[in-house]
């Protein structure tokens, strides 16, 4: 039985962990993967390497999802960014677009050739 106490630490582990709750969700639903394969609209071979933890595409994840009626609950994995209203006026309506260093750190951060100091 799958801890669910502990959580996936690299890519692969979640991937492993994400297809194992796909496979036991799709048979608890009594569906075959060839019926899956069908209704999300690819290969039984990309439901097979997605169930056993193999890489595959965020499309043909996006389509299992769905085709298991998933698609809130993907959705809410990615929290939505709400902006405060105390940031928006502190932002002048604008909303961030881009990310950019503090600028304490830029200073620290700037380097370019020929500055190392020779002893």
């Amino acid at each position: 039985m799958t801890d669910y106490m502990s959580s996936p630490t690299t890519p692969g582990g979640l991937r492993a962990e994400i297809g194992g709750r796909l496979a036991q969700l799709r048979l608890a639903r009594n569906m075959t993967q060839e019926a899956l394969a069908r209704d999300a609209g690819i290969s039984l071979r990309t439901v097979r390497r997605l169930e056993a933890g193999s890489p595959c595409g965020l499309d043909s994840f996006l389509r299992v999802a769905l085709a298991l009626g998933l698609g809130d609950a993907v959705a809410a994995a990615v929290p939505a960014s709400d902006t405060r209203p105390i940031e928006r006026v502190a932002a002048r309506g604008a909303e961030r677009r881009r990310a950019r260093p503090a600028k304490g750190r830029e200073a620290e951060a700037a380097w370019s050739w020929g500055e190392e100091s020779r002893d």
